[in-house]
């Protein structure tokens, strides 16, 4: 899986537009400058994980929600994330993996 930095520098604008940010005060923030955090936002930058983790930090988010866009603490964040991954099985797998949640899931699945 390649990390796709438009759709990160995208969550990061906004995570900062949510909480009512400027570049100019982010990037004061985290101590960059408002040039960098624009080609982040843009996807034109990389951005580490100990940059990611400061900016997650400020923003009042966490680094999954900027790296996935999921959001952890949300009843049914892993709706999305297994619809995708049954979406690229094959049927034999798709049929194991449905037996198998069955049984996780206990005699009370229907």
């Amino acid at each position: 899986m390649d990390v796709d930095y438009n759709l990160i520098g995208e969550r990061i604008k906004q995570a900062r537009k949510k909480k009512g940010w400027s570049q100019e005060r982010l990037s004061e923030e985290i101590d960059v400058t408002i040039a960098y955090l624009s080609r982040v936002e843009r996807g034109g930058s990389q951005v580490n994980l100990k940059r990611l983790a400061q900016i997650a930090k400020v923003l009042d988010t966490s680094i999954e929600t900027l790296i996935t866009g999921t959001i952890p603490s949300a009843e049914k964040y892993l709706d999305k994330d297994l619809y995708n991954i049954l979406l690229n099985c094959t049927p034999a797998k798709q049929r194991l993996i449905y037996n198998i949640a069955k049984i996780v899931a206990g005699s009370d699945f229907v």
